[in-house]
């Protein structure tokens, strides 16, 4: 006879399923490094700005041929940087005679002025076309113009801060460079931050505004005048056409090496400068704006004391 369903014998209970092995404790990631609304790392950009700026002011003052040979370096590495970026569009721009060819700018241009520093940078022309021509020609001609390219930016444009620094009064011109300069980059960070809305360049460099550039401009002026006045005592009024100059280069500057990295499909020249980024990323607005100075120092400056 069937057992009715209701009499029926219950299932046996399941037996517990065992428990999940637990995962070894993972050590607690250290905390992201404070980014700032510009997106720099705020604390290392400024700590390494220190240190950078603590080697230029000693370097130029306990000897100003000293900082020839940190301009060497810099701009080395810088061309380095930009050698390893062109290779991401299959560029392979010779090195070695680029280099050679920038120790003999920065001479040239110490020693023998202007003239000096535009047939050492045609002979680092001629020799590039030379030392890549002797090799396979396939994609000699990009490679060619990839070596003239590093050899022109930054090295020649560079040279003209040799002749700033060649001249007499040569430390003071440097300063008269040099914080006009970052002072260009201090008030367009802060005027950007705070006021930035109306983007400059967005496809370029979404960052920088209309605002920012005021900023740069303002500041760049008042350092401008005052550092001419009291560093080189030359007529204030003169930092108002080298502000307004200064401001409108490293602007150029900035959005000139923006696009040479977008179009490398790179974000940094490098990551040597936490904060920063590479050497080439610090020198940018640098080596556009020291041929203005060199420009307004030797027409303006020098006349008005004549």
């Amino acid at each position: 006879m069937t057992t009715p369903p209701s009499a029926a014998a219950p299932d046996p209970p399941e037996p517990p399923e065992p428990p999940e092995p637990t995962e070894p404790t993972q050590p607690s990631e250290p905390a992201a490094q404070p980014v700032s609304r510009a997106g720099r790392n705020l604390k290392a950009a400024i700590g390494v700005g220190v240190v950078l700026g603590i080697l230029i002011i000693t370097t130029l003052l306990v000897r100003k041929e000293s900082f020839l040979v940190v301009i060497v370096i810099a701009v080395g590495i810088g061309m380095w940087e930009l050698q390893a970026a062109l290779r991401n569009v299959a560029v392979r721009a010779p090195l070695v005679p680029a280099v050679v060819g920038l120790v003999g700018m920065v001479w040239a241009a110490y020693v023998h002025g202007p003239a000096g520093l535009i047939t050492a940078w045609v002979l680092t022309c001629a020799v590039i076309v030379l030392w890549r021509g002797s090799g396979r020609l396939d994609g000699a001609g990009r490679d060619v113009l990839g070596g003239i390219f590093i050899s022109t930016y930054p090295p020649l444009l560079v040279g003209f801060a040799v002749l700033l620094l060649a001249a007499p009064d040569g430390v003071g011109r440097m300063f008269v460079f040099l914080i006009t300069a970052v002072c260009s980059d201090i008030g367009g960070y802060a005027a950007g931050v705070w006021l930035g809305k109306h983007p400059m360049a967005p496809t370029i460099s979404p960052k920088k505004s209309w605002e920012g550039f005021a900023g740069s401009v303002i500041l760049c002026i008042v350092a401008g005048s005052l550092t001419i006045h009291f560093f080189l005592e030359h007529p204030w009024w003169i930092g108002i056409p080298l502000g307004v100059t200064v401001a409108i280069a490293a602007t150029i500057g900035d959005l000139m090496e923006s696009l040479i990295k977008r179009d490398l499909g790179i974000k940094d020249m490098s990551n040597i400068l936490p904060g920063h980024g590479g050497i080439m990323d610090r020198l940018d607005s640098l080596i556009v704006v020291v041929p203005i100075v060199w420009a307004v120092l030797s027409l303006l400056a020098e006349r008005a004391v004549a």
